[in-house]
């Protein structure tokens, strides 16, 4: 592995990299904050890809890609004289030591729970109205439901055993499915939130991360469903033409695969 020395030394390649692209590429000086937002969105999904593919040298790659853009930022801030990559990094280093009271201070913790709770606390400290004020307005929404839940949770509103949660979510259902026997659409969309959002919240108690969950059976069920359509071409069949109990045999098959 690379010292501290070299690690610092290839932080100031790039940062010098990043002067020269902005005063000299036609395309590095165009850019701004807002254009570079949805590239930014895009390089962090594609790291989230490489760690659940767990491909390490892909993950390597796109930390640089988002590396990138975070020196990208501090470039324009610098420019502006509202901050440049010094402040960020201080910014970061003063939150993490002032939300590390029991590393930088005299709180004592016992747990992980005990962490994330005085986390929560100092943020009502510093001035925040809501402990959901940190969650993004623009999460997917799986992904903000279940940090809406760890979030409440960090403050104590939370259930205490997982089969009080699992009975959560056994209601939702049955409310779900007497709105579908009803045919309120508008009450069976609102029903069905109801059921996912419980479902998140039981996922948490399983210490199951309910994005990586769902998307690993993203991943799974493309992969058999490439192995249909691959076995359908093999066959000079289009799958319109197919039965379910067709397709059915070699879904069967993919899955030993």
């Amino acid at each position: 592995m690379n010292s501290r020395a070299d690690q610092l030394k290839a932080f100031d390649r790039l940062l010098t990299i990043m002067d020269e692209l902005r005063e000299q590429c036609p395309w590095d000086k165009k850019q701004t904050m807002e254009s570079l937002r949805h590239l930014t969105i895009e390089e962090t999904y594609e790291l989230g890809d490489a760690i659940l593919d767990n491909d390490l040298e892909e993950v390597k790659k796109e930390l640089g890609d988002v590396l990138l853009h975070i020196v990208f930022y501090s470039k324009i801030g610098s420019e502006t004289s509202d901050f440049d990559i010094a402040d960020v990094c201080n910014s970061i280093c003063d939150k993490l030591v002032n939300r590390h009271p029991h590393i930088y201070g005299d709180v004592k913790v016992d747990n992980e729970e005990d962490v994330k709770r005085n986390w929560e606390k100092l943020k009502l400290k510093e001035g925040k109205k809501s402990v959901l004020e940190g969650v993004p307005k623009s999460l997917p929404a799986l992904v903000k439901a279940n940090r809406i839940q760890d979030k409440v949770a960090g403050v104590g509103f939370d259930w205490e055993e997982p089969n009080q949660v699992w009975e959560k979510v056994e209601e939702e259902i049955r409310e779900l499915q007497s709105e579908v026997e009803s045919n309120n659409q508008d009450a069976i969309e609102s029903e069905l939130g109801d059921v996912l959002f419980s479902l998140v919240n039981y996922a948490r108690f399983l210490n199951v991360n309910p994005e990586n969950a769902l998307e690993r059976t993203n991943k799974k069920f493309s992969k058999r469903f490439q192995y249909l359509e691959q076995k359908s071409k093999a066959l000079n069949r289009n799958l319109k033409d197919m039965t379910l109990a067709e397709m059915d045999r070699f879904w069967e098959e993919a899955k030993n695969i």
